[in-house]
């Protein structure tokens, strides 16, 4: 499967973005998605994880209750909603799919997308 993220940009602290990716090449609804992140001099991270039907999500402790989410499986589209941004926050982000959920979440993961930079300025 073929993944496509977008909706990086610069903003300020506070501020909201959505991220999306967009998968094409197989069956969408087969596999659990995810996002990642990877910071300035910093490992790639875990953010959030989404199962194949969108009843199970899984987010890291640094972005619970800020970050959303969610899939499309008619449009082949997972987003993520990222409310009330913080300077740590900045990273290239990248979405991830995997036919397992489980494999999302500790990062096994057999697809991933190219990163699109998000910049939270204080």
């Amino acid at each position: 499967v073929q993944l496509q993220a977008s909706g990086g940009g610069l903003v300020q602290a506070g501020g909201s973005l959505r991220l999306s990716c967009s998968a094409s090449g197989r069956t969408f609804s087969k596999y659990a998605m995810g996002w990642f992140r990877q910071g300035p001099g910093k490992e790639r991270e875990f953010v959030a994880a989404i199962s194949e039907n969108g009843g199970r999500t899984y987010y890291a402790a640094s972005v619970k209750g800020r970050f959303t989410i969610s899939r499309d499986n008619a449009k082949n589209t997972v987003y993520l909603q990222m409310n009330s941004l913080k300077p740590e926050d900045t990273a290239v982000y990248y979405c991830a799919a995997d036919d397992a959920y489980a494999s999302i979440m500790v990062g096994t993961i057999d697809y991933w997308g190219q990163g699109t930079q998000v910049t939270v300025s204080s």
